[in-house]
Parts: C-alpha cells; sequence; structure tokens
C-alpha cells in the first residue's frame, strides 16, 4: 500500500530484461519465460509477463532462447503502439539477458547441430538483431530484474528491484 508507479521527466528510450527458468515446472517440465520493460534505464516497468512455455526445452539456451522470442514479440507490440501514441521510434530496443549461450545463438546465423532442433518460429530473433530492431546485453544472473517473474522471489532480491518495480 506504500508503493506506486510514478514516472519521471526524463528521456524515454525502450529496454528490457528477459530470463527463463529451465525445466521448473514439475509437471510436464516446461520451463517457464519471463520479461519485462521499461521506458528508462531507472524504470519503472511499463509491461511485464511470466508465462509457462509452449514445449519441453531440452537445454537451458533453448529456454532462455525462447524466452528471447516471448520479449522480441512484445517488443514489437510496445514499439508499434508508442509509435502511434508518441509519434517517436523506439528502435533499436536494448534487450538484457543472462545467458551468453543465447545471445550467441542469436548473434550467429551459422546452424549448430546442437540447436538444429530449436522451432524454426523462434529464430525470427535472428532477423530482429540482424536488422538492429534489437541490441543484446549481457546482464550477470544477480543483475537480472527478469529472474523475478520466472524464480520464487526471496526478500532481499524483492528489495533490490523495488525500485524498478514502485516508487517509494
Amino acid at each position: 500500500m506504500d508503493y506506486s508507479l510514478t514516472f519521471h521527466k526524463s528521456e524515454l528510450n525502450l529496454f528490457a530484461f528477459c530470463d527463463a527458468d529451465w525445466a521448473s515446472s514439475l509437471d510436464g517440465r516446461r520451463s517457464i519465460s519471463g520479461y519485462c520493460f521499461m521506458l528508462s534505464k531507472n524504470g519503472p516497468v511499463i509491461s511485464w509477463k511470466s508465462k509457462k512455455q509452449n514445449s519441453v526445452a531440452l537445454s537451458t539456451c533453448e529456454a532462455e532462447y525462447m524466452s528471447l522470442s516471448a520479449t522480441c514479440q512484445e517488443a514489437a507490440y510496445l514499439c508499434q503502439l508508442l509509435k502511434d501514441i508518441l509519434k517517436q521510434t523506439f528502435e533499436p530496443v536494448v534487450i538484457k539477458n543472462d545467458n551468453q549461450g543465447a545471445i550467441a545463438l542469436c548473434k550467429n546465423p551459422v546452424k549448430h547441430m546442437k540447436t538444429k532442433h530449436i522451432d524454426i518460429r523462434y529464430h525470427f530473433v535472428r532477423d530482429y538483431y540482424q536488422s538492429k530492431r534489437i541490441i543484446l546485453q549481457y546482464v550477470p544472473s544477480n543483475e537480472n530484474l527478469a529472474d523475478v517473474f520466472t524464480k520464487p522471489v526471496r526478500r532481499p532480491t524483492l528489495q533490490k528491484f523495488k525500485s524498478y518495480l514502485f516508487y517509494i
């Protein structure tokens, strides 16, 4: 009850964090994807989602790549919405992820035997990256805000990220 969402006057840029919790669901072993978007580096969060993935990921890299795909879909939607409302372009969108394998898979269009099984519907992320609609940045797991959308949150983690989620 003591917190609220507050926007401060600043330059608007679209930033995102995305994460996945590999095979966390004991019922079917599907992973949880999570992402959140902000219009400034300091928050607050304007869009977020946590969802069980549609298929079982065979590796952490695949689960994170699927999460990155969902994040790109939301980025496309938000960019168009903000362009319609504010008459301003918000691309490229900076997306922060804590899995270097997923970032490398997106940046390298060469097919690897170990990733051949990843569904083609997730590879549009590569097109977004190659057309410079997104910028991928690595962020350590303990600095990934999207972590609160994929795993049970402990008090210290929530305290650490509360300034992004709420205005105190």
